[in-house]
């Protein structure tokens, strides 16, 4: 019986295991997203796995078909519990599927979302509790937001995650 396993890769060679498998017969799931990268003072959006040096096999380890996923090249190893593989739901593979857009790449979650001009309240860090006005996003993980500091309104960068919505 076929089941989903975890392939755990060589470093940075995601793609390439996944490729190997392929070529070998096998189903295999790499969940991406899309990663903002600075370098060079450029800034440029790249594919990155959701699951660093993971990936999803599936095969039928009864059958024999371990050696030949820990010997495909990028493979390190399939994820194991003592000497037994670790199985994946399928419930699993299809949830992270779900969160897929149309060009295959995982949506993360960002939990709210704010419309420039909102309220919002810092939850966390060292303008904890401080209210100001949503303008705009940063990159994946941060947003500016204005604050009245010092009498004047000040533009701050801070995490997505610590905000929450006006003064509750």
């Amino acid at each position: 019986m076929t089941r989903w396993y975890v392939v755990y890769t060589k470093p940075q060679l995601e793609v390439w295991a996944r490729n190997n498998l392929e070529e070998r017969g096998f189903e295999t799931y790499l969940p991406r997203y899309l990663r903002q990268r600075r370098h060079a003072r450029r800034t440029e959006i790249v594919p990155r796995p959701l699951f660093p040096r993971y990936l999803f096999v599936r095969a039928d380890i009864d059958a024999g078909h371990r050696p030949r996923v820990n010997t495909a090249p990028g493979v390190a190893r399939l994820v194991s519990f003592g000497d037994r593989p670790a199985i994946v739901g399928d419930e699993i593979i299809a949830e992270i599927k779900t969160r897929e857009a149309d060009d295959g790449y995982v949506r993360l979650g960002r939990g709210r979302t704010f419309a420039e001009g909102d309220r919002v309240r810092v939850g966390g860090g060292a303008l904890c509790d401080r209210v100001g006005l949503f303008q705009c996003t940063a990159d994946n993980d941060r947003v500016f937001i204005l604050l009245d500091l010092l009498g004047r309104r000040t533009r701050v960068r801070v995490s997505r995650d610590s905000l929450v919505p006006g003064d509750c």
